[in-house]
């Protein structure tokens, strides 16, 4: 999931100030909190049903640490000096579990998808060549830091991230100078708890996690009308709007599946992905239909309406605000499910997170003698992306129109539980 940047804490304020005068700090604070109680507004409205246990199923653990080893996460997880580790013993088990699932739906509805789950958590790495580093990410964007009283996770991959590190942590650092504020955010976190740097990170747009700071494992739905089960994936229109991993992995499941799907890039803000290794980008993507919009034009605006109206399934990984903005409002879907893929779900809209500092979030990591390592390779992206899927066929299978309101962190944590 790419996480859209604030547009109310601009980098060039970031980058000019030591820390945000108070009027800023304030009017962040209360858009913050606008979202929020917009949000809780929304869900307080309908009643929410828990997919989580509709879609895993027994998990068996006897072959955990074989799973992880043989499916290639061991050798991503650990210190780059050191052996591999092994992860949390549901994960790979779960991983199975979903995949089973998927298999079980799709051949009701369509064709039968065989995955192999546990291998989809090191499946980018396979193209990257990226190995275990510890406590930076396989990617090298996310870091682990020890702060006050935890660890937190924050992912500066993006430019505005890093332009944001003075205003966060309240130090002068030259934000061009990647070691400097490697060693700066290091330092300044040590003597900061969790709770103050995920808050300001939040505020600021920044991606940041406390490790284990989400316990629930949900997969939230909301029923939004009635529909009659579908018994077939024949001429099912899926758009997706997703972009990097998680999103675009779940639309590629449901394409294997049989459903015509639909991928809709923003010309000026394309996916993500197309940054990366273009096998990557093409095994998230292939046989999907491609639509390139200017999404800034009203025209473009128009025609994104126009196909989200004709759509039986949605897949998206924006704030609400965000599509609000052109018109377009999940509660009023009138397909039949709407897919909505976020770093800690709608009800917090302002926070944005990587498919790293989520999972950690969630609580998945290792753990050596020296304290919490990276486990696997942003392994929130792939779980929810084969989680998306199965939550997907489920729904569909089910019957009704559905918004389901699936978290990274949250799937992570689902994952770590079983």
């Amino acid at each position: 999931m790419e996480p859209l940047s604030c547009s109310w804490a601009s980098p060039a304020v970031c980058m000019a100030q030591m820390s945000l005068p108070v009027w800023r700090w304030m009017s962040m604070r209360l858009r913050y909190a606008h979202d929020r109680c917009e949000c809780s507004r929304t869900y307080r409205a309908a009643p929410m049903l828990d997919l989580a246990p509709l879609l895993l199923g027994d998990i068996d653990l006897s072959d955990a640490d074989a799973l992880w080893t043989d499916c290639g996460a061991a050798a991503l997880t650990g210190r780059r000096s050191g052996p591999p580790l092994p992860g949390p013993a549901a994960v790979g088990p779960s991983m199975r579990s979903l995949a089973l699932r998927l298999r079980e739906l799709s051949t009701r509805l369509g064709f039968e998808v065989i995955v192999d789950g546990p291998a989809l958590l090191a499946e980018r790495a396979r193209i990257t060549g990226h190995g275990r580093q510890g406590t930076v990410s396989c990617g090298g964007a996310c870091r682990l830091l020890r702060a006050l009283d935890g660890w937190v996770a924050v992912s500066l991959a993006r430019d505005e991230d890093r332009s944001c590190v003075p205003a966060w942590l309240e130090i002068d650092v030259d934000v061009a100078d990647a070691l400097a504020v490697d060693t700066a955010v290091s330092a300044a976190a040590w003597a900061t708890t969790t709770a103050v740097l995920v808050e300001r990170a939040a505020l600021l747009g920044i991606p940041c996690g406390a490790l284990g700071e989400v316990r629930e494992a949900q997969v939230p739905a909301n029923r939004l009308g009635t529909a009659e089960p579908l018994r077939s994936l024949d001429g099912l229109v899926v758009v997706d709007l997703s972009s990097l991993w998680a999103g675009p992995l779940c639309g590629r499941l449901l394409r294997a599946a049989g459903a015509r799907v639909i991928k809709v890039e923003s010309s000026t803000r394309p996916d993500g992905a197309r940054n990366g290794p273009r096998r990557f980008f093409d095994l998230m993507n292939a046989g999907k239909e491609s639509v390139v919009l200017d999404l800034a034009a009203r025209e473009g605006q128009a025609r994104l309406a126009q196909l989200v109206d004709g759509a039986d399934v949605v897949i998206e990984g924006s704030r609400p605000r965000a599509l609000q903005q052109m018109g377009i409002d999940a509660g009023l879907f009138r397909g039949r499910v709407w897919l909505s893929i976020t770093a800690y779900g709608r009800s917090q809209p302002m926070r944005v997170g990587f498919g790293d500092d989520t999972a950690v979030a969630g609580g998945l990591v290792a753990h050596d003698e020296a304290g919490p390592v990276f486990a696997a390779d942003a392994a929130a992206d792939p779980i929810s992306g084969l989680l998306g899927a199965v939550a997907v066929l489920n729904r569909l299978a089910s019957g009704d129109r559905w918004l389901v309101d699936l978290s990274l962190a949250h799937a992570a944590a689902l994952m770590t539980r079983g």
